[in-house]
């Protein structure tokens, strides 16, 4: 759905992407990853139209980029990590409104309204709405027109727990039936539970894309929290598994001491995120 070679962006002598390559399959709930300032919304502005590349080839659903986006439009989808509703509309008058741009059936829009939780509040004003209603109405208003592929920003930023299970759930479904769902965020458990696959940059290059499961196996340090009572004071240390010193230190520490508390640290999708971009600033 998406080949991007050697893509580079440049504004005068800053190279915002630089000389980025990677796929997305379709149906693939693909999560594209980076510090604040790495080049991931460059990325998007070129693989959406906005910015023309600098170097490089850039295809959509097979067509060039910016050759062809007018036969790209039509295939994608948008979903902004800020809500930008006609809020004096309701959100059933929203979705008819770029139902007709679209030219897609009416009927669309109460199938979205009812997979989105908001058929009872279609026909009240969006200003009105909660910012996780308004959230879930920019989804409804992005797949009206089943497209091919989705950009989505920060898709549960501010809703609550029981929305952001709606919303994860959703996305999953989405690229189930083909879809290809394109994920920026900064939340490191969302990638976890629901990404297919990841790419992490850092100053507009790629550091390394994977499956979060095989990133989490390949980088993967054994941390362990240990509190034990010495001369009747409690000390807590924490001792780094893989390494010879603190291995025959929490040995020692079982058997002479007295254990309070002997914890394994998990290893998380987002130690492999603050590994690999701290690095890449280093």
């Amino acid at each position: 759905m998406i080949k991007i070679q050697d893509l580079t962006i440049q504004y005068g002598a800053f190279k915002a992407v630089d000389g980025l390559s990677f796929s997305v399959n379709k149906g693939e709930l693909f999560g594209f990853l980076g510090p604040n300032g790495a080049g991931k919304t460059t990325t998007i502005k070129c693989l959406t139209g906005t910015i023309k590349p600098t170097h490089g080839m850039v295809e959509v659903a097979g067509y060039a980029l910016p050759k062809f986006f007018h036969k790209i439009k039509p295939l994608i989808a948008f979903v902004p990590d800020t809500e930008n509703h006609y809020e004096d509309f309701s959100g059933r008058e929203n979705l008819l409104l770029y139902a007709n741009l679209y030219g897609v059936p009416h009927h669309r829009v109460d199938v979205w309204l009812d997979r989105l939780q908001l058929s009872e509040a279609s026909d009240v004003k969006v200003r009105n709405y909660s910012k996780g209603m308004k959230k879930k109405l920019l989804i409804a208003r992005a797949m009206i027109h089943e497209p091919q592929l989705v950009f989505f920003d920060e898709p549960t930023a501010n809703l609550d727990i029981h929305s952001v299970k709606l919303v994860r759930g959703l996305l999953r479904e989405i690229a189930n039936s083909g879809t290809s769902v394109f994920l920026t965020t900064h939340d490191m458990d969302e990638v976890e539970q629901i990404c297919d696959r990841v790419a992490i940059i850092a100053k507009g290059k790629l550091l390394d894309i994977d499956t979060p499961t095989a990133f989490i196996t390949r980088h993967a340090e054994r941390y362990c929290d240990v509190q034990y009572d010495h001369q009747d004071q409690l000390i807590r240390t924490t001792l780094h598994l893989d390494e010879p010193e603190d291995k025959q230190r929490l040995s020692e520490i079982v058997l002479n001491e007295k254990c309070v508390r002997v914890h394994s640290r998990e290893f998380r999708f987002e130690d492999v995120f603050r590994k690999l971009t701290g690095e890449a600033y280093r």
